[in-house]
């Protein structure tokens, strides 16, 4: 028990000083720029510092400039791993255009090697939530945020950042094939979030989900 709390806290203390390098290298670019490439709003508050305004899924959230940290709209410091998110973001964002087009995961770079892994705590978490019910799917999506699409049999579009859409799609099964549920990235996420990261917020929307429909993961 010991050496697995040993582990937990490196790993946190390994994110926590990513982190911290993240941020200190996005204090070096202006803070007009960061916006544009983020699809952020910035806004100045006098003598070096300011805040961006973003859309987190259906959250409201603001980073400050500098620092970089991540409040909700309580005013509390966002978790560890959301505060991750939100560093890689602002590194990662080049301000390249969506595309529109959908891919899956394994379309991702290095995603192929994952991909295995990412389904089965996303897609198929939510086929064992949810089975045959589309009605309860699209109420949890519904809830979640999320906008109908026209993909599958059941499509919603959301926003795990301002330049991050994600569509899950779900494809209802019968008496011979199994349902299917997946959830695809504009193919321009790799210029917004490494391909980890994308794993990441994948996951967050999951766990919204379920939560949603009324079961824990």
């Amino acid at each position: 028990m010991s050496s697995e709390k040993d582990s937990a806290g490196a790993a946190q203390f390994g994110l926590a000083a990513r982190v911290e390098s993240l941020r200190q290298a996005l204090e070096q670019v202006p803070p007009e720029l960061l916006a544009e490439r983020t699809g952020t709003r910035y806004q100045p508050l006098g003598l070096g510092r300011g805040e961006f305004h973003l859309g987190l899924f259906d959250a409201a959230v603001l980073v400050t400039y500098p620092g970089l940290e991540g409040i909700d709209s309580s005013d509390d410091s966002l978790p560890l791993p959301t505060q991750a998110v939100l560093a890689y973001y602002f590194h990662t964002s080049d301000g390249t255009s969506l595309t529109g087009e959908w891919v899956s995961f394994a379309d991702l770079p290095d995603g192929r090697t994952y991909n295995q892994a990412f389904q089965g705590y996303s897609g198929d978490v939510l086929v064992k939530v949810f089975g045959r019910d589309l009605n309860a799917f699209r109420a949890a999506c519904e809830k979640c945020g999320g906008m109908e699409a026209y993909l599958g049999d059941a499509s919603f579009l959301f926003y795990a950042l301002p330049r991050m859409p994600l569509q899950i799609t779900f494809w209802c099964g019968d008496e011979e094939f199994s349902s299917n549920c997946k959830i695809l990235f504009d193919r321009a996420a790799p210029h917004y979030l490494p391909t980890d990261v994308c794993a990441i917020v994948g996951s967050m929307l999951t766990r919204c989900l379920v939560r949603a429909g009324g079961a824990r993961i």
